[in-house]
């Protein structure tokens, strides 16, 4: 959603090109919902592997992220002024390959080759050969410095882009994280974004009983983030979020998308 070209709404209810406020087509969230899952079930079945769970879970999210809000040119991935958007919670990737060949970024028969040796879409993230991947991911806990470094430079540079990063709830309990989240406060990146999807699972079991994050809103704010919650499967709730994200001003903001 970010220039001011024509809006194509494609048989998939893609759209690529309106500003969020300039919405004036009611997309049918739930319905887009269970073709992405039904294309992520589809392809990791065909692939054999991959992360089921933690690629459903951030549906409505990457909906929120490119369909309702962030600036990006998939004819253009290149574009100096697009919003950055780090999948920091890199085994998520299936997800995300979906949203983005469903807006144009590649084309859809890549999907079916997802997990192949060579092929364009690998188990996790690559930005060297795939449209649309600002970095490659799947190291837990890196993924929010990778996000500060790219909102500083987009500060240094005097670009009006904003940086959005999606973190795993178990990726939390990474010390890097929170090394991360001092140096946004620190250095006032109000244009940057951190998603949380919690989900509260993880892969040996419920984030409760490995090593509970409670209390993550507390924490972000004591942190110097301006942090607030939402349904982490409601689109309109998570836009709105997004929206009063680019209101605040000297501290990054922090979204805990929980579950409905």
């Amino acid at each position: 959603m970010l220039d001011n070209t024509e809006c194509n709404v494609d048989t998939d209810i893609s759209i690529n090109t309106m500003k969020n406020k300039m919405l004036d087509i009611k997309l049918d969230w739930e319905k887009l919902g269970r073709e992405i899952r039904r294309d992520i079930l589809r392809v990791l079945t065909k692939a054999g592997s991959g992360h089921t769970g933690g690629s459903l879970s951030i549906v409505e999210i990457l909906l929120a992220l490119y369909y309702g809000k962030m600036r990006h040119r998939p004819d253009e991935p290149e574009w100096p002024d697009r919003d950055r958007f780090v999948l920091s919670k890199g085994h998520g990737a299936p997800a995300l390959y979906v949203v983005l060949a469903k807006q144009g970024y590649f084309d859809l028969s890549e999907l079916d080759k997802l997990r192949c040796v060579c092929a364009m879409l690998q188990g996790h993230p690559y930005n060297c050969n795939t449209p649309g991947v600002e970095i490659s991911t799947g190291s837990l806990g890196q993924g929010l410095s990778v996000a500060n470094g790219m909102a500083l430079a987009g500060k240094l540079d005097k670009r009006p882009f904003r940086v959005y990063a999606l973190l795993g709830d178990g990726e939390v309990q990474e010390g890097q994280v929170w090394e991360a989240a001092m140096t946004a406060s620190h250095y006032h990146l109000d244009n940057l974004c951190a998603l949380i999807d919690y989900n509260k699972l993880q892969i040996d079991g419920p984030l409760s009983e490995i090593m509970g994050v409670e209390p993550l809103k507390a924490k972000g704010e004591a942190f110097g983030w301006s942090t607030s919650e939402v349904n982490g499967h409601d689109v309109e709730e998570i836009r709105d979020a997004l929206d009063k994200a680019e209101e605040v001003k000297d501290k990054p903001l922090m979204i805990i998308c929980r579950p409905a």
